[in-house]
């Protein structure tokens, strides 16, 4: 579904610190911190990484899955075109 690496890179991408992308997923900063700290792919409830994923794609950040059509191949983050990204602040 998504790594602790793509995470920390479409938050880097969004111009976002952690406690920012926890507000905007509503989960706890230690959930996030836990996210990004894990090792491979991020493990954990359910409902929590529904809510990570789409507030990184409301966000505009396209997340390539392994094996998806992409120009450098494996896994990676995508910025989406402009329409409405958070400013981090």
């Amino acid at each position: 579904m998504i790594t602790a690496a793509q995470l920390r890179a479409a938050r880097a991408l969004l111009g976002l610190d952690q406690r920012a992308l926890a507000g905007l997923c509503g989960l706890s900063l230690p959930t996030i911190q836990r996210m990004e700290a894990s090792d491979g792919v991020i493990r954990g409830n359910v409902d929590s990484l529904m809510k990570l994923v789409g507030a990184l794609d409301v966000a505009g950040v396209d997340l390539i899955g392994e094996g998806a059509v992409s120009d450098g191949g494996g896994r990676g983050v995508r910025l989406k075109a402009p329409a409405h990204r958070p400013s981090g602040d």
